[in-house]
């Protein structure tokens, strides 16, 4: 847990998610406490910070209702297992904390530290870290009163004089232009405190640029006669007098319409190359296509948060700095993050003092700076990083107007606006591939310890999806801790649970980049963002998501088009080779999942219970496709609601397609109805997929059927424990299980019988009569199938009757019954409507073939297993066709290699 006051005043739990804190007077309660951590804060002197007028008569009592909300929040969050707790002491309150736990206290630890470092190299450090900590205004969201905005002033002035100290520790390491570059912010932003604006104009002066710090000297004597009527003190004076005396350029008089522009300088804003940059070698190759476009190319990095773009815009930049030799400007606009977005006028200001523009001669207006910043690139070769932006109105006016020049533009956004309109030429960045995942963890942890593990290396950017943030965020921890192992990390990120919480290393982190990108999408796509959380899968589509967010279809789509513009989603298009299997699939990677999923509280309680109805009653319509004729497993169960539309299927391949698609994310949603008590809902959904498990009647169902019979016993649902028995039964049998199939169906009838449905009991007659000749019980078994012949003919259950039938003619031919196995066989296919029901068909044409082989008619019988392994194999049905092309197999004539059947 981490307390902020360093921006807006904030709680953030383990797993980066920030606590809901409320009004701006509780903010402001918990910021005096966080204050004076650990020490009594009278309640006059609380009262007096949250009302910066009189205070209402009842203010103890809103105070008190502001202190036990806030305790209970904490509570909530588990404050208690870090040492927190909120106390009455008296007439006041405190709250204890491990102070570390703080911000401000870090901040103000690590500046005393670098006062006390004797490398500047060290103390650059140090106070980098410091001032990194800053997320905006000090207590930022709190009451505007005396003493918060006293304390803010304080933390102000100590944040200034740390900005002062990284430049004199970057002055005495000789790095002048660093130090310009961290005064020009601050000095932009007070133009009137005169220390920073000396140290500034020394720092310009010292990197060889005496005209721009001379320019500086005059454009604060200016301001400060016109705001106080005062001339410059000391500091600014002797900062003056040095620049005279070493080295003096005189400041360039204002132009006359005659005289000629002054030449324009050759900017270097570029940030340092990032280091440990790895791979992307497509990625920098299609850049390098995209900046090679005529007149003016705009090149467009997108891709989701943490994937990298700003490091390969940045790498790329300086990898081609030659072909840019009139200078490179580099602006943060801030689209996605903490700080406000960057006023265009102010990134235009900046780029028009590089271009060597004097402040007197800068244009006030807007549309002046972009007039004239687009004169001074006109004929030039520069490249422009427009880095981080928000939308395509942000970035417009920042474009250079020099058909030679590059701009290089990075968002989270496609900005099809900008593509729209500028013809940029849009560069995706997705994961990294394992390959580069491995050797980004090498070049910070060193190649011996990753190629010690590297099975571990690998899970670890699976874990990590491939995101470079979350890459460098590990090694970071592992990088700390040289005693860990790989595979030890790999393990607790495994825990989905607490992987968030462990990609994030003080202030960076998976789930703060994903909140920067949440917060900007609009309202609607905020919500369905939350909704999305609760989705037991990692694919869904338009009808999915629409039953998460409690919408329509069509503002399902809509919502999910923006999430993707913002990649947070993944457009996958239809899922396999056929599109009608899921006409618009979208996929979240697992991180952005857990995000949605630590934010899913927020969203809508009844999130889970639309998206279970949802695949209850798609299931019903898949089945019925699937299976036509036969009668539903289930009926919803009370309270479910339909949603506002159920999608529909072509035919039998779709609705198996569909089945095959959604497996897991069926298997999460009984785990998820299981564990919010809706047993109701999970013993159906596991039966609506008895289609697939016949199908794919060896892939591994019993765990998920043993759970679907434990929960309709919990509902004492009858028929639901009749049918999963039955079902069940026949898995085990596949399986060879033979014992435990034989416990299961032998309770199956009976259960039906008493629940009255005539259907069930057939299908568990049926199944248990298979189980019982495998024990040789073949009279047995030959009166349970009879009996259900006769029970599915009483419910007028074509389908069931079809499967009878089926089994009667297998266990006739066993008997070498051939006649009346081939009679059963013919019925059955009289019944099934052609061509839907395919296994069955199948499975009744391979018996109608062998019992012909049995009555001697060979040609027939090879006629008629040819055509069903055919037809077995047009639908994709593998093991009916093995089953007809073994009977196949007994026909040939081992003399005659032509005979043999083909795969």
């Amino acid at each position: 847990m981490e307390f902020r006051v360093l921006g807006t005043v904030a709680v953030a739990s383990e797993d980066g998610a920030f606590l809901a804190l409320g009004p701006a007077k509780r903010r402001s309660l918990l910021a005096m406490l966080l204050l004076q951590p650990n020490i009594a804060v009278p309640v006059d002197r609380l009262t007096e910070a949250l009302w910066d007028e009189e205070p209402p008569l009842h203010s103890r009592t809103v105070l008190q209702g502001h202190v036990s909300r806030l305790r209970a929040l904490l509570a909530e969050h588990g404050a208690e297992a870090y040492g927190i707790e909120l106390a009455t002491q008296g007439p006041a309150y405190v709250l204890r904390l491990p102070e570390t736990l703080i911000d401000a206290h870090r901040f103000e630890e690590l500046v005393t530290l670098a006062r006390g470092q004797r490398s500047p190299g060290d103390a650059v450090l140090m106070l980098r870290e410091a001032l990194a900590l800053w997320q905006g205004p000090a207590l930022t969201g709190t009451v505007t009163s005396p003493p918060l905005q006293a304390a803010s002033h304080t933390l102000e002035e100590l944040r200034l004089a740390s900005v002062e100290a990284l430049a004199e520790a970057y002055g005495e390491l000789g790095e002048h232009g660093r130090a310009a570059a961290v005064l020009r912010t601050e000095a932009v932003a007070h133009p009137l405190r005169e220390p920073i604006s000396a140290a500034l104009m020394l720092a310009l002066s010292r990197s060889g640029r005496q005209s721009d710090a001379l320019e500086w000297f005059h454009r604060t004597r200016r301001l400060l006669a016109d705001e106080l009527g005062v001339d410059p003190g000391p500091a600014l004076s002797e900062a003056y007098a040095e620049i005279l005396r070493t080295g003096t350029p005189t400041t360039p008089p204002a132009a006359t319409a005659d005289e000629p522009e002054p030449a324009v300088a050759v900017p270097e804003l570029l940030p340092r190359r990032p280091r440990g940059f790895t791979g992307r070698h497509t990625e920098l190759t299609a850049l390098g296509l995209a900046a090679a476009g005529e007149y003016g190319a705009i090149a467009l990095v997108t891709g989701g948060a943490g994937v990298g773009k700003t490091a390969l815009a940045v790498h790329w930049a300086h990898e081609r700095r030659s072909d840019f030799p009139d200078g490179r400007l580099f602006a943060d606009l801030c689209g996605y993050s903490d700080t406000p977005a960057r006023q265009v006028t102010v990134v235009l200001r900046e780029f028009l003092l590089a271009l060597g523009v004097p402040v007197q001669r800068i244009p006030e207006t807007e549309a002046g700076m972009g007039a004239l910043y687009r004169s001074l690139t006109a004929d030039r070769r520069m490249l422009v990083v427009l880095d981080n932006a928000r939308d395509s109105e942000q970035v417009r006016p920042l474009l250079p107007g020099g058909d030679h020049c590059v701009a290089l533009v990075t968002s989270r956004d496609r900005l099809g606006g900008l593509v729209a309109s500028d013809a940029a030429r849009p560069v995706r960045l997705d994961e990294l591939p394992a390959a580069d995942c491995t050797a980004l963890l090498a070049a910070v942890l060193g190649e011996d310890r990753v190629a010690a593990e590297p099975e571990a290396a690998a899970h670890l950017a699976a874990l990590c999806d491939g995101l470079p943030l979350a890459l460098r965020v590990t090694a970071a921890r592992l990088a700390a801790r040289p005693q860990w192992t790989l595979a030890a990390l790999a393990c607790e990120l495994a825990d989905e649970q607490r992987r968030l919480g462990l990609l994030r290393v003080e202030d960076t982190g998976v789930a703060a980049a994903l909140r920067l990108t949440v917060q900007q999408l609009p309202e609607q796509a905020r919500r369905m963002f939350r909704a999305l959380g609760l989705h037991t899968g990692s694919e869904l589509d338009r009808y999915t998501a629409a039953a998460l967010a409690g919408c329509t279809p069509d503002q399902a789509a809509a919502a999910l088009d923006r999430l993707a513009a913002a990649h947070l989603v993944v457009e996958s298009g239809p899922h396999g080779p056929d599109p009608r299997t899921r006409p618009d699939s979208y996929t979240l990677h697992d991180l952005v999942r857990l995000y949605a999923r630590a934010l899913a509280p927020e969203a809508d309680p009844d999130g889970l219970a639309r998206l279970l109805d949802h695949y209850l009653h798609t299931g019903l319509v898949a089945t019925a496709t699937a299976e036509p004729g036969s009668q539903p497993c289930f009926t919803p169960p009370p309270g479910a609601r339909r949603p506002a539309a159920v999608r529909e299927f072509e035919d039998r391949q779709a609705a198996l397609a569909w089945y095959e698609a959604e497996r897991a994310t069926l298997r999460g949603a009984v785990e998820a109805a299981v564990a919010a008590g809706m047993h109701d809902r999970a013993w159906r959904l596991v039966l609506l997929q008895w289609p697939l498990i016949l199908w794919r009647v060896r892939d591994g169902w019993v765990p998920l059927l043993e759970q679907a019979l434990e929960s309709a016993e919990l509902e004492q649902e009858l028929d639901a424990q009749s049918r999963t028995r039955a079902l069940l039964g026949w898995v085990l049998h596949e399986e060879g299980r033979y014992d435990e199939a034989l416990a299961q169906l032998e309770k199956a009838p009976d259960l039906a019988r008493q629940a009255g449905d005539v259907t069930s009991e057939a299908i568990a007659r049926m199944n248990l009569a298979l189980i019982l000749t495998q024990y040789g019980e073949v009279d047995r078994a030959g009166d349970l199938l009879g009996h259900a012949l006769i029970l599915a003919g009483r419910a007028r259950d074509r389908s069931t009757e079809m499967l009878a039938h089926q089994h009667l003619a297998r266990h006739f031919l066993t008997a070498g019954a051939y006649d009346l196995a081939m009679d059963h066989a013919r019925c059955g296919l009289e019944l099934g409507p052609s061509p839907e029901a395919i296994p069955r068909r199948v499975l009744l044409r391979t018996s109608y073939g062998e019992a012909l082989a049995g009555l001697g008619r060979t040609e027939d019988a090879r006629r008629e297993l040819t055509d069903a392994a055919r037809e077995a194999d047009d639908h994709g049905y593998e093991e009916g066709a093995a089953a007809a092309r073994a009977g196949l197999a007994n026909l040939a004539d081992p003399a005659d290699p032509e005979a043999l059947p083909r795969a």
